[in-house]
């Protein structure tokens, strides 16, 4: 109960009136669409609940590399290992962090409904090393969950987020010194490292009421040694040359291939957006994100990592594919393995 009453009644936001991206009480994209009617909605929800085909879901167990605290401090610098979905653990400068860190059960307001996930994290949240900073793309379920963000508060030096995303961390009790805000094209660096939020194509919104009362970002994370891009959500646009072109070219572009539908692809990249993205962004190395983890889309589980190696095959782009939880070397990347498929 207290989950649906969470979910329901959402703690008031910040007005950003300084922010080019906010327009009548909310923030919007520079290309707008028509809106789904009413009767459109219904009918995506109905399928969407209702109307799923069965290999949403994986038959088998999705493969696991475990990995350990005493790995990780013996690990090189310029080190990543996804932990699922969208959660990327960065080893930079000497220093561990986060982006989109979900390790909740669900990806959903309650504990009892919503997408479940397929595979445990490939280390526990409490045997996590220090973390320097948590960087976070927008406020979704998948993206941003309300018992990770507690859990890890004491073990984070800071939270980097969009605007009004981190007003939400404040309002479930991170401590206020800890957050920084950032809008799009802002910069921000912690030590070595330089952050900067840069555009993407999207939405937000975690109740009734609250739709795109906070801000959604891609990032740009960058050291004098390595260069990389984290597009968090969104559907393909022109955003991705301008950032390519003024922030790229980008040893790994880590860019969102999965949960797509023809649907809603002006929120979520269908996979030849994908590829044209990272073609527009200058990046030396794809690994693809937002896959193999919870079941958010009427597609075939594997369909996102099928199609996006074979675009990559046919356009000679250089793709990275690890098992959750396999360490890669950003400035030296290795292909991975087709770990989606049976037979191996």
């Amino acid at each position: 109960m207290a989950g649906i009453i969470s979910y329901v009644l959402k703690p008031a936001l910040p007005t950003y009136g300084d922010s080019a991206q906010y327009r009548d009480g909310r923030f919007g994209n520079a290309m707008t669409w028509p809106a789904r009617s009413f009767w459109e909605g219904v009918g995506l929800w109905r399928d969407f609940l209702f109307n799923k085909p069965a290999d949403t879901v994986p038959d088998r167990a999705i493969p696991v590399k475990e990995m350990s605290l005493a790995g990780l401090l013996a690990a090189p610098d310029n080190s990543v290992w996804r932990l699922g979905h969208s959660s990327l653990l960065l080893k930079l400068a000497g220093k561990f962090w986060l982006t989109d860190p979900v390790f909740g059960e669900r990806a959903s307001p309650v504990s009892w409904f919503g997408p479940k996930r397929w595979h445990a994290p490939p280390i526990a949240l409490d045997e996590l090393p220090p973390i320097e900073a948590v960087i976070l793309s927008h406020d979704h379920y998948d993206h941003l969950d309300h018992g990770t963000m507690l859990a890890l508060q004491e073990k984070v030096g800071q939270f980097i987020a969009p605007l009004g995303v981190g007003a939400r961390l404040i309002a479930w009790g991170v401590p206020a010194q800890k957050v920084h805000e950032m809008d799009w094209w802002q910069r921000y660096r912690v030590g070595a490292i330089e952050f900067i939020a840069t555009p993407a194509q999207h939405f937000s919104g975690r109740g009734l009421g609250d739709g795109n009362q906070t801000l959604w970002a891609s990032w740009v994370i960058r050291s004098d040694e390595v260069n990389i891009f984290f597009s968090g959500d969104s559907g393909y646009f022109d955003g991705f040359k301008t950032i390519g072109e003024r922030f790229g070219p980008f040893d790994v572009a880590f860019v969102e291939t999965g949960a797509y539908n023809k649907r809603w692809e002006h929120v979520h990249m269908l996979p030849e957006q994908t590829a044209r993205a990272f073609h527009d962004l200058g990046g030396k190395w794809l690994y693809p994100i937002h896959n193999g983890t919870f079941d958010l889309a009427m597609h075939r589980w594997d369909d996102p990592l099928e199609q996006i190696s074979r675009l990559a095959a046919e356009q000679q782009i250089p793709l990275t594919t690890p098992l959750m939880g396999q360490p890669l070397a950003l400035l030296a990347p290795h292909q991975g393995s087709p770990w989606w498929r049976a037979q191996q």
